[in-house]
């Protein structure tokens, strides 16, 4: 997905910029590089991040169901659904490059009625589902160790927090970008399974379409865990963390991108998206070709499935289940409680970002604590996990259509985005993402009332 119908002014000359702008290292870090390899992981960066932490706990546990119900007749989803968070992912990523703002930053000054309610239903949303997350890392380390999940919620709850308040903008990425690797253990879990070739490629390339309330239902799931709100907001803010963290500490330093930002923006999107698809897949096909084929389809949860492949599997299936359930959890939460805290954080005005002191942005990191701590204290007020999960999954499945709707309008609006609105090949695949979302909340809302 690259070329001239991507951006409008790809041909054009580069747009302005302050000429006080500081440099971008990072450009002439990735222009000196001659080892491709290395190149390409210089590049790495929000898209990678955003990619590996859409498969948190919840959304694993949604593959895990879909691979168990229905073996690998939902392979073929994961395919369809690449370019769509793609072409979505690198539209946040370009609004927040050019504008120099994060999402609520720019909704709060071209849609402020309609940002307060989608940030509200963010916060409430995310905070279900980071705690949700938070008892499924304690249920995957009990998996590993045979103490009581409950006895680690506090302990990784507070560890994240810290994460976040005292670790500088570069440690935190560092730690995520090291935490995505334990994700491919989903792929190493599938080889243990010894799928069926043939039945796997006709999974993945010959689409399955059943009529049937728990088939739509599934679908509907695996397009609202895989395109979620939370990660629009992250991933602006996140291209703005990274101009500030190289000095564009001023709004007109930060606006305005060049070809080549956005270039290197798109592959590091491209990447993490293919990263989140393939784990995805391969979580469907692991537990669609143990679960399903011994008739283990009651799986609510990831640590279920984990704990269901052992004596199918083996326990080294088991083990790296756990494995890449920890590394996803520990990963997510940070980005699901900040996502709150930047949405917020933007739309009342608030200084916000990672790389800013808490003295200095104060409001900003008492989202993320509150979110945190409310989300951990979920495991401990006898609410169900799965319950919260389903009624995270309702809020993100309902804002998660008119969301994208304001995204394309701000992305195609040139006092936003100057040369940089989008192409015709962007706009056709982000307004079809956008329609199958909003067709999907309807369909949320019919399986909810059928089931």
């Amino acid at each position: 997905m690259s070329g001239r119908h991507l951006n409008q002014s790809t041909a054009s000359a580069e747009p302005r910029v302050d000429p006080s702008r500081p440099p971008d290292p990072k450009e002439r870090a990735i222009q000196a590089e001659k080892n491709p390899v290395k190149r390409f992981g210089k590049i790495l960066g929000p898209g990678l991040i955003t990619g590996a932490s859409d498969d948190d706990p919840s959304g694993i546990g949604t593959y895990a169901q879909a691979g168990a119900q229905f073996g690998f007749a939902t392979l073929w989803v994961t395919i369809v659904m690449l370019p769509m968070m793609t072409a979505v992912q690198y539209i946040c990523a370009k609004i927040g490059l050019v504008s120099g703002k994060g999402l609520a930053g720019v909704l709060r000054e071209h849609h402020p009625r309609l940002l307060l309610p989608a940030v509200l239903a963010l916060i409430v949303a995310n905070t279900l589902n980071a705690g949700a997350d938070i008892g499924a890392i304690a249920a995957a380390i009990n998996l590993l160790v045979p103490i009581p999940a409950v006895v680690f919620i506090v302990p990784v709850s507070l560890f994240i927090i810290a994460l976040q308040v005292f670790g500088s903008y570069h440690l935190i990425e560092t730690v995520f970008k090291w935490l995505a690797l334990a994700l491919l253990a989903y792929l190493a879990a599938a080889l243990f399974a010894r799928p069926d070739i043939v039945h796997v490629l006709m999974g993945t390339l010959i689409p399955t379409i059943r009529f049937d309330p728990k088939y739509i239902g599934i679908l509907v799931a695996l397009l609202g865990t895989t395109i979620s709100p939370y990660l629009f907001f992250w991933q602006a803010s996140q291209e703005v963390e990274e101009q500030i963290s190289i000095g564009r500490r001023h709004l007109r330093h930060r606006q305005g991108a060049s070809t080549f930002e956005l270039k290197y923006a798109l592959w590091d999107t491209i990447a993490g998206m293919v990263f989140s698809e393939v784990v995805a897949y391969f979580i469907i096909l692991a537990t669609g070709a143990t679960l399903f084929v011994a008739g283990k389809t009651n799986i609510t949860s990831a640590t279920d499935a984990a704990e269901a492949l052992r004596p199918i599997a083996g326990d080294a299936a088991a083990l790296l289940l756990a494995i890449g359930l920890i590394g996803a959890g520990v990963l997510a939460v940070p980005v699901l409680t900040g996502s709150a805290a930047y949405g917020v954080s933007e739309a009342f005005g608030w200084k916000s970002g990672l790389d800013s002191k808490p003295g200095r942005a104060p409001q900003f990191y008492a989202v993320i604590v509150a979110a945190t701590l409310v989300g951990m204290a979920i495991n401990f007020l006898g609410i169900n996990p799965i319950t919260a999960l389903v009624l995270s999954a309702v809020l993100n499945g309902l804002i998660a259509g008119p969301l994208l709707i304001l995204v394309m309008l701000v992305s195609n609006d040139r006092k936003v985005l100057g040369e940089r609105t989008n192409g015709r090949v962007l706009n056709v695949i982000g307004w079809i993402t956008t329609g199958v979302m909003c067709i999907a909340a309807i369909g949320l809302i019919a399986t909810m009332l059928l089931g």
